[in-house]
């Protein structure tokens, strides 16, 4: 059964109390918070203080994803603002090994996310120390982007990877953008673990039943 984790990136931030209070009565297991810098993305989003005050809503764990440059500058910063996870991107990290261990360090999981051109060979090197592989199945920035179908080849790859190193159970797979509940079953027969659904839960008439729909979809 896979992991559902809704980005708060979709939610009405007029109500983010009550979005936070309807995610704890779900089936939802992790808060996706995506955290932009209009540097790395085209776009902004928001930052620790936001956290922080969403961290106090919840006992689940608060899943961070940073589209930042630069993400050892603020990685203890996240840590305090109530980061159970972080993700930082291939593609910003000149020292990516440094960042993973950084982010160890501070008693945080530690994931990195690929964009849509990456292969997932690219961590061949790194993949015994990450907790999680985020592959983007959009182009990273905005939410409600169409699926890249290359995006489940990709995920077969990277289960083989993590097979072939004798890693399963340690290092998640998680599926951010274009999420649905009609692709959601050919994700985990993929060997997607963690699905990440923001338009699709909070656009939805029924976001519980929407998330119980994405949890039990095989």
């Amino acid at each position: 059964m896979a992991i559902i984790a809704p980005s708060l990136l979709a939610s009405n931030f007029l109500r983010l109390e009550e979005e936070c209070k309807m995610l704890n009565k779900s089936e939802a297991d992790w808060f996706h918070l995506d955290v932009m810098d209009g540097r790395f993305v085209p776009n902004i989003s928001f930052g620790m203080p936001v956290i922080e005050q969403i961290r106090k809503t919840t006992t689940k764990t608060c899943d961070v994803h940073l589209m930042i440059e630069e993400p050892e500058r603020y990685a203890e910063a996240f840590k305090k603002a109530g980061a159970d996870r972080l993700s930082v991107h291939y593609e910003a990290c000149r020292h990516l090994h440094r960042n993973v261990q950084q982010i160890k360090s501070l008693d945080m999981k530690a994931g990195v996310v690929l964009n849509p051109h990456t292969p997932v060979e690219f961590l061949s090197d790194i993949i015994q120390d990450l907790d999680l592989v985020l592959i983007m199945s959009v182009n990273p920035g905005f939410g409600g982007q169409v699926f890249i179908p290359h995006t489940y080849q990709k995920i077969r790859n990277l289960r083989r990877m993590i097979h072939e190193r004798g890693l399963d159970g340690h290092t998640l797979i998680q599926i951010d953008g274009g999420v649905t509940v009609e692709n959601a079953g050919t994700l985990i027969k993929a060997g997607a673990d963690v699905l990440v659904a923001g338009t699709t839960v909070f656009k939805s008439a029924d976001p519980i039943a929407t998330i119980k729909a994405l949890k039990n979809a095989d």
